[in-house]
């Protein structure tokens, strides 16, 4: 009876009789909470209205269109056309996303499905210090060590496969390909650590079960856990462009910082990060060039937004497509592939896994 009158005592008290300050917890914590998101919404806003405002002169003498696509950037003649900015943006950035998703999946594979367990935190420890080194450092490394190094390695390139699309021609030492380069293994940080956390979330009936049967590890990645972990896969690609786009200083110096379209992935180019760091401080006293610097930070910013965008609408678009699947099924080509790729839906049953796998 002691003991029941404790508890009875320590217990709280009902919702009813609370006093009407401890119900008001709840409604103020839901009221900060709103205002603190409210909030980024509204930063975001002023960051494109200060721009827009500080870039009007910009537009009003060239235009939206005219300044975004016109193929003319000359400070002498105060002639300011993004084109070729915004293309060596996208370029660089599509370079970096070729050569780095691809290494960094392939490091977050191995770190959690064949790396030995004594060494998994070391290797991880050193790829996510590939983040800590400051961009600067990338660049210089970029233009004194890699583009010395790799320049016979493009120039053969450019020579045995002047054949295809965007390749061919003399090669300057400075590129589209060496920024992509570069920004390709600065992404890699980012992109390999998201990617091994979704693929820690795997079930491990699945894995099991595709071993059990007969499967290789390769058979087990490429039915169990590519599959599950494909949307977020696709969101760590898109947040390791979005780092890639904005990138400046590392690109200033590795790209050629030429304000025009190259021919081929191998020419020089410019970046609409890179220029704003290299010629804003010989603005100050032009009220057109400063505008038009402004106009090229708006575009950029615009263009982040638009690749944060377009992530979440692909991986939006991937979970309602994989939302239906629970289980193993047979691939078009004939493979097997794994129809659950959504975190925390119920692991494929082993009987069906069985069938799809005497089948094979």
């Amino acid at each position: 009876m002691e003991a029941s009158a404790i508890n009875t005592r320590g217990a709280a008290a009902p919702l009813g009789e609370r006093p009407s300050r401890a119900r008001l917890a709840d409604p103020a914590f839901k009221v900060f909470l709103t205002v603190l998101a409210a909030l980024v919404l509204v930063l975001i806003a002023f960051f494109f209205v200060f721009l827009a405002n500080k870039a009007q002169p910009a537009f009003s003498q060239f235009g939206v269109f005219g300044f975004v696509f016109d193929n003319d950037w000359n400070v002498s003649q105060g002639v300011y056309g993004a084109l070729p900015l915004v293309v060596g943006t996208l370029i660089s950035s599509a370079i970096a996303l070729v050569i780095g998703v691809p290494v960094a999946v392939a490091t977050a594979l191995f770190v959690t499905e064949l790396c030995p367990r004594r060494a998994r935190s070391t290797l991880t420890v050193l790829i996510e210090l590939l983040a800590a080194v400051p961009s600067v450092v990338y660049g210089l490394w970029g233009f004194l060590v890699v583009i010395p190094f790799l320049k016979p390695f493009q120039q053969w390139l450019a020579d045995t496969f002047g054949f295809l699309p965007f390749v061919g021609g003399p090669v300057a030492g400075p590129s589209y390909f060496i920024a992509g380069l570069i920004l390709a293994i600065m992404i890699v940080p980012i992109v390999s650590a998201i990617s091994r956390e979704v693929m820690s979330t795997v079930p491990p009936d699945h894995k099991e079960a595709a071993l059990a049967l007969g499967a290789t590890r390769w058979e087990m990645i490429r039915m169990a856990v590519l599959p599950y972990s494909r949307r977020g896969i696709t969101g760590a690609a898109m947040l390791g462009l979005g780092r890639a786009i904005g990138e400046t200083i590392a690109v200033t110096l590795v790209i050629g910082n030429a304000p025009q379209i190259g021919k081929q992935i191998f020419d020089q180019g410019y970046t609409l990060a890179a220029v704003i760091a290299n010629e804003f401080g010989e603005a100050a006293n032009n009220k057109i060039h400063t505008a038009a610097l402004i106009a090229a930070g708006l575009v950029l910013f615009v263009l982040t937004l638009i690749v944060n965008a377009l992530a979440r609408w692909v991986v939006t678009r991937a979970e309602r497509v994989d939302k239906p699947a629970g289980r193993f099924r047979r691939g078009g080509g004939g493979g097997l592939v794994a129809g659950s790729t959504t975190v925390g839906l119920t692991p494929a049953p082993v009987d069906d896994i069985a069938t799809v796998v005497s089948e094979s």
